[in-house]
């Protein structure tokens, strides 16, 4: 299995288990993240799964596509490193990702 580390603003460390295909998001909700709102449920149209990758993973995750990058305008505090997490799907070399959840959503 797939292990995905979320990190909380306040630094509690949560490593779960990601089906392969699956979405970050997906995993979030599916382990109860705190955090991780997903309020439009995976359809790229709210910014409540915001996430930051760290740095290690960035290549690994990809840049954004312009329809995320158009609703990341609606995250808090917004980073080089965001991500919204419904847009990050899930593959093998993702094993060991560690992303954080920032402060607050939207």
């Amino acid at each position: 299995m797939i292990k995905i580390t979320f990190i909380d603003a306040e630094g509690t460390v949560r490593t779960v288990e990601a089906e392969e295909g699956s979405t970050v998001m997906e995993t979030a909700v599916r382990n109860g993240i705190p955090g991780i709102e997903a309020e439009c449920g995976g359809a790229c149209s709210c910014a409540t799964c915001h996430v930051y990758v760290d740095e290690e993973w960035e290549t690994v995750t990809g840049q954004p596509q312009p329809m995320e990058e158009d609703m990341l305008d609606f995250a808090f505090d917004v980073r080089p490193n965001s991500r919204l997490s419904c847009q990050i799907r899930v593959r093998p070399e993702m094993d060991g990702l560690v992303v954080r959840t920032p402060i607050r959503q939207g």
